[in-house]
């Protein structure tokens, strides 16, 4: 190959290869889904949902606290004045009290994560779906998240993933 046919070649690659680039990077996209998802209806209602279910848990919480305090308070008020036995019983009241509050606890929590993630898959798959449904209608290969990309570069397609989804 002479010199002046190795520098058309060269020429015609560094071009072919500069628009392959420039296409590979036409073809991404980013989104910014912790916004998408914050601003949802969907979102905000499942919030509601889970606060409400917070709060009734905190209010029977806190009245089988208040009466393991109270009974507490009488029982170690009357200590020294009744017989061992009652003071035995009473102790092994206490304890199962304790430990009821424990396992409602417990329940609460697990009760509030199953009903968080019932809650939250379906808008997870909706912001997913919408996503790769956008990313499709305007050719893009890749979408990523903007908090994970690292690219700067790419097109923001946050509003038109918003608009797909009613808000």
């Amino acid at each position: 190959m002479n010199m002046k046919t190795a520098k058309l070649f060269l020429i015609a690659l560094v071009t072919f290869i500069g628009t392959q680039f420039t296409n590979a990077q036409s073809k991404i996209a980013h989104v910014d889904v912790q916004d998408i998802i914050t601003n949802m209806p969907a979102m905000k209602d499942a919030q509601k949902q889970l606060e409400q279910l917070s709060k009734t848990y905190e209010g029977e919480m806190k009245v089988m606290i208040e009466e393991f305090q109270k009974k507490l308070g009488k029982y170690q008020e009357e200590a020294e004045t009744v017989d061992d036995k009652t003071n035995e019983a009473r102790t092994k009241e206490m304890e199962d009290m304790d430990k009821r509050i424990k396992d409602y606890r417990s329940t609460a929590q697990k009760d509030i994560s199953d009903k968080e993630e019932a809650l939250m898959k379906p808008i997870y798959d909706k912001v997913r779906a919408s996503i790769e449904k956008v990313g499709k209608a305007k050719g893009f290969e890749y979408v990523f998240d903007k908090t994970s990309a690292l690219l700067a570069n790419g097109t923001n397609i946050t509003a038109d993933v918003k608009k797909d989804l009613g808000f």
